[in-house]
């Protein structure tokens, strides 16, 4: 059931944070909201959080620092990078880090729906195998 994944959306922009929070909500998960890395970290510690979807240019701490950290601290988390910069070697080192997807602005709304579905169906499985693997 989509409402048992939480995502955390991280982006300096209100306006970015507020459409992805209408469409994903609107698709049924239960979203959080960060304005920054930091912000984004802390939540993380006191909330269970299954998806991050990141900005990548951000002040402060950037989308590749705030990705680094995760799959450091929390590598079961999956990581959406977000950004209007999407040449291929920023993929490929975002991909290299450990995202799990990439989507470049601006985009369809659709277009974040699939994404993100792809990542649910693997939340989904990754659980699925944790559970058979305690029984």
């Amino acid at each position: 059931m989509k409402t048992d994944i939480t995502i955390l959306v991280v982006d300096d922009e209100v306006s970015m944070r507020d459409l992805l929070n209408s469409i994903l909500t609107r698709d049924g998960y239960r979203v959080l909201l960060a304005d920054c890395g930091a912000a984004a970290l802390d939540i993380i510690e006191c909330e269970s959080v299954d998806l991050v979807i990141s900005d990548l240019k951000m002040p402060g701490m950037n989308g590749f620092e705030l990705l680094k950290r995760i799959k450091a601290d929390h590598p079961d988390i999956g990581v959406i990078m977000v950004t209007a910069f999407g040449d291929t070697y920023t993929v490929k080192d975002a991909i290299l880090l450990g995202a799990d997807d990439f989507v470049t602005k601006p985009f369809k709304g659709f277009e974040i729906s699939l994404v993100v579905e792809k990542a649910y169906w693997r939340i989904m499985a990754d659980s699925g195998q944790k559970a058979n693997s305690a029984s």
